[in-house]
């Protein structure tokens, strides 16, 4: 069935639940998963201010946010190899979240793609978006959404 899936994080509770249970139907399915991070780009500008931040502070933000990533991508793939799942990990700049997860999944040849929903509704859910919903609409793959 699926040989390479995706499995999007940001960190959150329900994305850790749905990275553990993207994990467990890998390891049922027998298919290797890609771990994948985005990180979101550093703003050097104050707009109302005409304000820049300097290159060394935002140089400084990015390796840390870096850093970060790479650990809680690290901590992933130990569970993963401890279920007996092949895991890549990777962490990359993504201007828009669900264009990032799209062209990763695209690059690293995955089937499919399993990731949370927020779940969000209403006006926070049309104020917010759905980083789920742009997957849906923009991925040409069959991408399992876990709630």
């Amino acid at each position: 069935m699926f040989k390479n899936i995706l499995i999007p994080t940001d960190g959150s509770k329900i994305a850790a639940k749905a990275v553990k249970a993207g994990i467990e139907f890998a390891a049922a399915v027998g298919a290797k998963v890609v771990v994948y991070q985005a990180l979101e780009e550093t703003i050097r500008y104050a707009y109302s201010e005409g304000y820049m931040l300097p290159k060394s502070m935002t140089n400084n933000l990015e390796r840390q946010t870096k850093e970060l990533a790479e650990k809680h991508l690290a901590s992933i793939k130990k569970t993963a190899v401890a279920a007996g799942v092949a895991c890549e990990t990777v962490s990359a700049k993504a201007i828009i979240p669900y264009a990032g997860i799209v062209a990763t999944a695209k690059k690293k040849k995955c089937d499919a793609i399993f990731m949370a929903s927020h779940g969000r509704r209403g006006i926070a859910g049309l104020l917010m978006g759905s980083v789920t919903n742009q997957v849906l609409t923009h991925s040409k793959i069959p991408v399992v959404v876990y709630r």
